[in-house]
């Protein structure tokens, strides 16, 4: 058993990805798994709506469309969903640290003067060690601009940033030139 394109045989099945139901006759993908209610290691699997499952998992997707024979509808908007780069999973760094984005909530603290980064400020993350007492791990840690030159130590800080980040746009680049200056 691998990985699977076909019809959906009934109207049963959500879909791992949006959490919509998926309608009988539409083409689902079928991600393989392993069936934990299984005694002997058998397989289950994952469905999903082909073009969530395009963009959640495109290898997977691309390897299945290869051994599919029949006709795949909308065959052209799924194509350009595989060609579109994979969005980040949830909770993964925007891009390698060091790295500037807006500040989603106000709920965020710069680690070096301990006050709230507003939400919609720029804010600069860098790579931090959390002792969670168990193990450590590493996580983004948040700074003001004006902050972060002081707290890293780190004169090529904005040419590391723009380095990291060549898409960023011209106004949050000057609005972080202006911050660390």
């Amino acid at each position: 058993m691998a990985n699977v394109i076909e019809e959906s045989k009934s109207n049963r099945a959500t879909c791992r990805t949006c959490r919509e139901k998926i309608d009988k006759g539409v083409l689902r993908f079928g991600e393989e798994t392993v069936n934990t209610f299984s005694s002997d290691g058998g397989t289950s699997y994952f469905w999903h709506h082909l073009a969530c499952a395009a963009g959640k998992v495109p290898a997977k997707v691309k390897e299945a469309l290869a051994s599919y024979t029949g006709t795949v509808p909308e065959r052209e908007k799924l194509d350009a969903i595989l060609a579109a780069p994979p969005k980040a999973a949830k909770g993964a760094a925007k891009a390698a640290f060091p790295y500037v984005e807006r500040a989603a909530t106000g709920r965020s603290k710069c680690m070096s003067c301990d006050e709230a980064i507003e939400k919609g400020t720029l804010r600069v993350a860098v790579e931090r060690e959390v002792d969670t007492g168990s193990f450590s791990t590493t996580g983004p840690g948040y700074l003001h601009p004006a902050c972060s030159l002081e707290y890293t130590k780190d004169d090529d800080l904005l040419e590391k940033i723009k380095a990291n980040m060549p898409d960023l746009a011209e106004a949050d680049l000057n609005e972080l030139a202006e911050g660390l200056a």
